[in-house]
Order: C-alpha cells, then sequence, then structure tokens
C-alpha cells in the first residue's frame, strides 16, 4: 500500500513550526540575556530535528536552510562566531524562511524549488568570514559542546505512542465547544422551569390544605384525588432535582473540559509581539526594554487569534508615536532606554491585557487640533469634550496625530480596527490613559471565552436585559439620601470616587420608563477601563452562563447591543455593551434630576482639581466650568505638584486618599512654596473624623469639605468666598 506523504508533511509541518516558534523565542532570549548553555543547546536541537524531519521527507530545500542554521549555532557554541546582534539578525531570518518553507509545503502539492532562498548564502557568508579571519574573543568565547551521542531524534521519534494522541481538525473542536455552550444555555432554562414545578407544588399543597378544610366530609373522592395528585407532583419535582444536581454536576465536568482543549497562554502571541519589538527597535533607532507579564493567563484560541493583530498594532503605535528617541528622553531626564510593558491577569470573570510605555504621552492639544484640522468636529465643539471623549477620536476612522505616515504607522486605520475587534467581536472594551510626559496606558478588558458568557439579568420597566459579569464591579442598594446633584445629573459617592448615576429606562429610551420617586436605589455599579457608572435597575434576576448570539445585520449599527441571548420562556434577551452605556449616559439627561443653574457671571479665575479617581475629577471639572471657571486637572499629588510647580492658579481643590502624595502632604507641600502661602487649597474628602480635620488645618488647608456632606453649590459657595 502506497504511503501518503501528504499526511505525513501536515504532521512534520505542525511540529516543525512549533520548533520554529522555540527558535525564534529561545534566540531573543539569548540576544537578551547572554549566551547561556542550555538555551543555546535547545536552539540547537530545535534546528537539528527540523532538518533531520526534512530530510526523511525529501524537503530538502528546508533542510538545507536548517543545515546553514546550525551551522552557524555550532560556530557559535564553539567560539568561531562572536555572538552579536547582526549574527541574531540573520538567524531569525533563516527561521523566518524555514517557516514560510514549510507552510508552502503543507499547503501546496507542488514540490518545494530546488532553488535555495537567498539567507543561504547570507549564513554561508557568515561562517566563512569568521572563519577565514580567525576572529577568536577569549574573554567571550562560548565553548558549548554538545556531544554527538545527545543528538535528537527526528520529528516523532521520542513522541508517546500514537494512542495518546489524535489529531483533529479546529473547526470540530469549534463545532463541540459551541454545543457545550447550548447545553449550558438549555440547562439554565432546564432549572428555571425546574423552579416554577417548586412553586406549583406550593400552590398544590396550599390548595389541599383548603379543600381538605372545606370539602372531606362532603367529597371525600375529591379530596383524595388531590392528595395523590399533591404527591405525584411532590415526587415529579424530587426526581428532576436529584437530575438537575447530577445533570449540573456533569455539565460543569464537560464545561470545564471542553473549553481547556481551546485555551491557549497569551505567551503565545506575547513572544511573536516581543520580536516585532525587537525589529522594530533596530529600524527605527531606539532603545527599548520588552517587559512581559501574566503570559501564562489562558484565553479562547478564537480570541487569542483576534488579539494578535491588535496588539502588535498598539505595540507598533507605541513604538513609533510614544517611546522617545534616546537623546530626547535623556533631554526629558528619562533614561535613554524606553520601556513597553504588556501584562495581562484575570479580572472579573474574564481578562484585562495592559500595554504600558513610558514614552511622550499624547498630546490633548494635539488631537483637539486634528480634529478640527479634518474637520471632525468644530472648534467650539472639541473645546467641549472631556479628555476621555478626546482620547477616543483616536478609534474613529482615518484619525491620527502623526505629522507623516511611515511603514510602521500614521494612516489612522489600525486604531479604528482595534476598537472594532474588541468591543464588536470579542464583545469586550478599551479604553486609555495617557500622561503628558510620563507614557500611555491601554487597558482591554475581553471575557475568557465567546463560547460561553457569563451574563447579569437585569429589568427596567417589564423588560430583561443582559450585561456581561466581567463589566459588573458590585450591586449596592443605596437610599435615597446618599444621592447628589451634579448639573443635570445625579451621582453617589463610593470609596472616594464620585460615580455618576442614571436609570437604564432612560438610557435606553424605554416606552414606559417613567421617573420614580424612589426611597433606595438598586444600583448596578458597571466599569470600562476607568470610567464607571451606577445603573439603576428596577430588578437583578440572576447570574449564568449563557450563549450570546450575534445580532442580525440589520441592527449591528446599534452600539448599546453587543447580542442577544434566548431566556427561560424562550424571550429573546438583548446583552448591552457597558462601555456605549457609560457614553450614552454621558449623554442623557436624567429627568428625575433637578437642573441647578450655574450663576451667570464669567471671569477666568483658575482652580487646580487633584483627585486619582477619573470620574471624580470630570464631574468636579463640570461643576467648576458650568460656573465659569477655568480647570486643570491632576491624577494624582506628584502630578499636581508638577503643574504648580509651572503654574500658579487661583485655587486648588483636593482628595486626600491618593497614591505617592496624599492630600495632606500636598497641601502642606504648597505651603512650603512661596506662590502658594496665601493661594486657597480646598480639602475634599470622605474623612470626616476630628482628628481628620484638626490635620487639615495643621497643614493649612483654607476649607474641608466631607464628601458625605457635599454638594456643588457647597463647592461653589466656598470657591466664591475664597477667591470670587
Amino acid at each position: 500500500m502506497a504511503l501518503d506523504m501528504k499526511l505525513f508533511t501536515a504532521k512534520f509541518a505542525a511540529e516543525a513550526a512549533k520548533h520554529c516558534d522555540q527558535l525564534e523565542k529561545e534566540l531573543l532570549m539569548l540576544e537578551k540575556d547572554g549566551f547561556s548553555r542550555e538555551t543555546l543547546n535547545s536552539v540547537f536541537r530545535s534546528a537539528h530535528t527540523i532538518k533531520g524531519a526534512a530530510r526523511m521527507l525529501k524537503l530538502t530545500t528546508i533542510a538545507e536552510v536548517a543545515h546553514r542554521i546550525e551551522d552557524v549555532l555550532e560556530q557559535l557554541r564553539n567560539g568561531q562566531i562572536h555572538p552579536s546582534g547582526e549574527v541574531v539578525d540573520l538567524l531569525l531570518k533563516g527561521t523566518d524562511a524555514t517557516r514560510e518553507l514549510i507552510v508552502a509545503a503543507a499547503t501546496t502539492d507542488r514540490p518545494l524549488p530546488d532553488i535555495l532562498p537567498p539567507i543561504c548564502s547570507e549564513l554561508e557568508k557568515m561562517i566563512k568570514n569568521e572563519a577565514s579571519s580567525n576572529l577568536h574573543y577569549p574573554e567571550q568565547r562560548v565553548s558549548l559542546p554538545l556531544p554527538e551521542s545527545n543528538a535528537p531524534p527526528p520529528l516523532g521519534a521520542s513522541s508517546p505512542p500514537h494512542d495518546h494522541f489524535v489529531q483533529i481538525r479546529a473547526e470540530r473542536l469549534d463545532e463541540l465547544v459551541q454545543l457545550m455552550g447550548e447545553m449550558i444555555s438549555f440547562q439554565y432554562r432546564k432549572q428555571q422551569q425546574l423552579s416554577r414545578l417548586q412553586d406549583t407544588t406550593r400552590l398544590s399543597a396550599a390548595s389541599l390544605t383548603l379543600v381538605t378544610a372545606q370539602t372531606e366530609q362532603a367529597h371525600p373522592e375529591l379530596t383524595e384525588r388531590l392528595t395523590t395528585l399533591h404527591r405525584e407532583l411532590i415526587k415529579m419535582q424530587n426526581f428532576l432535582n436529584n437530575d438537575t444536581v447530577v445533570e449540573t454536576r456533569l455539565i460543569a465536568d464537560l464545561q470545564e473540559q471542553s473549553l481547556k482543549m481551546r485555551m491557549l497562554p497569551l505567551s503565545t502571541i506575547f513572544t511573536k509581539i516581543n520580536r516585532a519589538v525587537r525589529d522594530l527597535t533596530r529600524t527605527t533607532g531606539k532603545e527599548i526594554e520588552f517587559q512581559v507579564a501574566g503570559g501564562n493567563t489562558e484565553l479562547d484560541r478564537k480570541i487569542i487569534e483576534q488579539l494578535g493583530d491588535c496588539l502588535l498594532h498598539m505595540v507598533r503605535n507605541a513604538v513609533d508615536h510614544g517611546i522617545e528617541l534616546p537623546n530626547d528622553r535623556v533631554l526629558a531626564g528619562k533614561t535613554a532606554r524606553g520601556v513597553i510593558r504588556l501584562s495581562a491577569y484575570y479580572n472579573s470573570g474574564g481578562v484585562t491585557i495592559s500595554l504600558e510605555d513610558d514614552g511622550a504621552g499624547i498630546d490633548v492639544a494635539t488631537i483637539k487640533t486634528t480634529a478640527v484640522k479634518k474637520r471632525l468636529l468644530t472648534e467650539t465643539a472639541v473645546n467641549k469634550l472631556t479628555d476621555t471623549e478626546l482620547l477616543d477620536l483616536l478609534f474613529v476612522p482615518g484619525f491620527s496625530t502623526s505629522p507623516i505616515i511611515t511603514d510602521i504607522s500614521g494612516r489612522g486605520v489600525g486604531m479604528n480596527i482595534v476598537r472594532q475587534t474588541i468591543t464588536e467581536t470579542l464583545k469586550g472594551s478599551v479604553s486609555i490613559r495617557t500622561k503628558p510626559g510620563k507614557g500611555t496606558t491601554f487597558h482591554l478588558n475581553v471575557p475568557i471565552t465567546l463560547a460561553l458568557s457569563r451574563l447579569l439579568l437585569i429589568a427596567a420597566g417589564s423588560h430583561t436585559f443582559a450585561l456581561p459579569a466581567y463589566t459588573v464591579q458590585e450591586i449596592i442598594l443605596l437610599s435615597a439620601a446618599e444621592v447628589i446633584q451634579v448639573i443635570n445629573k445625579r451621582a453617589f459617592y463610593i470609596r472616594e470616587q464620585i460615580v455618576p448615576l442614571e436609570e437604564l429606562g432612560a438610557i435606553l429610551n424605554c416606552p414606559e420608563s417613567v421617573p420614580q420617586e424612589r426611597t433606595e436605589y438598586l444600583i448596578v455599579l458597571l466599569s470600562s477601563g476607568a470610567e464607571k457608572l451606577g445603573l439603576i435597575v428596577d430588578a437583578v434576576i440572576n447570574e449564568a452562563d449563557m450563549v450570546i448570539k450575534p445580532l442580525p445585520s440589520s441592527l449591528q449599527h446599534l452600539a448599546l447591543l453587543s447580542g442577544f441571548t434566548i431566556g427561560s420562556n424562550d424571550e429573546v434577551i438583548s446583552v448591552l455593551t457597558a462601555s456605549a452605556l457609560i457614553k450614552q449616559a454621558r449623554e442623557t439627561n436624567s429627568a428625575a434630576s433637578t437642573l441647578l443653574k450655574p450663576a451667570p457671571q464669567k471671569h477666568s479665575k483658575t482652580v487646580l482639581v487633584v483627585d486619582d479617581s477619573a470620574n471624580t475629577r470630570e464631574i468636579v471639572q463640570n461643576i467648576l466650568e458650568s460656573y465659569g471657571y477655568q480647570v486643570d486637572l491632576a491624577e494624582n499629588g506628584q502630578a499636581a505638584i508638577e503643574k504648580t510647580g509651572r503654574t500658579v492658579y487661583d485655587a486648588v481643590v483636593t482628595d486626600v486618599e491618593m497614591p505617592g502624595i496624599d492630600g495632606f502632604s500636598l497641601t502642606s507641600q504648597l505651603r512650603q512654596d512661596e506662590r502658594y502661602r496665601q493661594i486657597p487649597v480646598i480639602i475634599v474628602t470622605s474623612r470626616e473624623t476630628p482628628a481628620d480635620k484638626r490635620r487639615g488645618i495643621q497643614v493649612g488647608a483654607s476649607a474641608y469639605i466631607v464628601k458625605g456632606a457635599f454638594d456643588q453649590n457647597n463647592l461653589i459657595e466656598t470657591l466664591q468666598n475664597l477667591i470670587g
């Protein structure tokens, strides 16, 4: 029987691709951490394995490239070639060429060309040049002999028996996981039906008691039949309850095992990004240290595939726009080497991926200028936007602050694709935080899997909606007395933050949604990046794992919806998008709020607002600007010190609880500055003990406002008394 060489080639390609990834990863490690014996031996084994397996399958071109890589590695470990970035460059190019040939061998029926790729001659030239010049570097000589007897066997020779592994197509695995999701969604509906049966059984018991008391003597046969019916209901309930307990355990195990089969660590894409940063560093002339944390965080393969291009584009932007040239960094008081840090961690049932750089940050003024220049907004409109709204413009198609288009970035297309992929395809969110001169951080929040989502079911009026659980921070019951008024909106305090408060029915414009006088509020606290929103709902129904169905094409323009799911009574439940709700709430005037009209006078007094909560800064800024004050913002005490060092403000409004320099220390330091000896400093905090107030007086605060008793009139009256 003839052998199916195509099958063998496919298996070779799958394993050889892993060896190429290993080669790339360990070559980068060699360059970064030094040429260690263990790592160099591992690189050599990978190249040797590819060469041996390719020769067995008569894939001569692949074998020859791998052979030349192996030759260079052999001279490296014998000290005949001096380790350098140029050597690693050639070895990485050889790895790329090998990978391309492997893909070609697996995807085409035609044999590979006999002509060797150009990298082979480059590798040969390096070997000959080094040999002819007989260059040796005794002080850096790397002598890492690998006995010939330890040479690795061909691919698959040391693999476990074939009955331990089964190769299946990814599409079939996807179908299995999707079926698992449908089963869990159906199980939720079954549990709801069991709950209804329990209600029916209780109703039956109450009815039987009533009938027995009134008709047992007159209608003994009716009483007996009702008793029998009630007993059967109890038996059915117990039977279904026991079955449900067992079924729940089995399906939970099925869910765990099914999802494990499709989970991959984020290191699979982090490593490729490491290579990209390394290459970009060499082409841009910048010095960059790339740091990775949380690479073992696992996500659904489907999500991993989508994230790769998004993260790569964001990293390219960080290199091109963020990190400065070494000389510029030194002049700015930084180290010549910039830092880009990519990290991931589990968070509220999802995964948060952070991309940070310590570069120049994003210039908000440049965003304003670009928005007006591209006629996206008028100058008047752009000046009314908050910093968060201005940063959102970076995701608009065609928007770029780069003065020139390069092969790296500047076309204004990539960030729009990033947001579409994260929010629409992956049902997640993306947000930006930036500090001029200090750097920029992107936060991506995504679910762990797309096959099944943990949803919180809530009600507004007669409608049921769902929210992804990872966007919900907590559920709060708030008394009406704890609600404060801010301009024409409501808000509340939680852990030193002012959080906007809005009715879900008002945001969604539900027809029967009428503002209610409430004595208490049931609030779902939503979070998207640094932004938060208190969502007033009528009920929290349940939390369950459910399948999210995609929206039909006719509804895909609705930003507030990310999909839909099916409830226990076959009703269609809309799944809401947290980031879109927060944005919509910003534009919605609460009908239940009292419009507090600001004073008509306008003046040019400047106020610095210092708070580590983005929500609180924005709300206080809106209050002060509505009364004519010019407002500048600082996200912590250190930033406030830097700003007050450059500018003398007419007043400073500061929180107490902040990382680093707190509000008390900030006030004390300002009082030591001759320019700020008489400038009013207003402390706004939830600390209300007499000792805290005494400390505020001791450090030199002009006013001490307790957040629990705070309202905007109190703040405005205090400012007007102090600075007019």
